[in-house]
């Protein structure tokens, strides 16, 4: 069984219900996460999400058995990465340095869908 396919049935866990009125968000697993941000970028991929870390762009937190477990700060981190990369046209080298000294999610807005309006 491969890492893909652990990460896989931990995910078909359902977790159990909790009373609260907003509970704390969850980490999510790498297959998680992809799946969460394939809507907004289609080309996301496991191995691009690992790479991303490799490159010193993410630390997400490793569980006792090495899985690795996304925060929402993470998540809002590798979207802003992802949008840099996508909106901008940025290299790594860059984005890498632009979140060094600050840059966020909220700096780096999702695209309103309409363009530039003339008129």
């Amino acid at each position: 069984m491969t890492l893909q396919d652990e990460e896989a049935q931990m995910e078909a866990v359902p977790a159990p219900a909790i009373e609260e009125e907003a509970p704390p968000a969850k980490a999510m697993t790498i297959g998680a996460l992809c799946k969460a941000l394939e809507v907004e970028f289609p080309d996301i991929s496991i191995s691009k999400i690992r790479y991303l870390e490799d490159q010193k762009l993410l630390a997400p937190r490793r569980t006792p058995g090495g899985y690795r477990l996304y925060s929402p700060g993470d998540v809002a981190r590798l979207r802003t990465i992802l949008r840099l990369q996508r909106d901008e046209f940025l290299p790594l080298r860059v984005i890498r340095q632009e979140l060094a000294s600050g840059r966020t999610e909220p700096d780096v807005a999702a695209p309103a869908g309409g363009g530039d309006v003339v008129g």
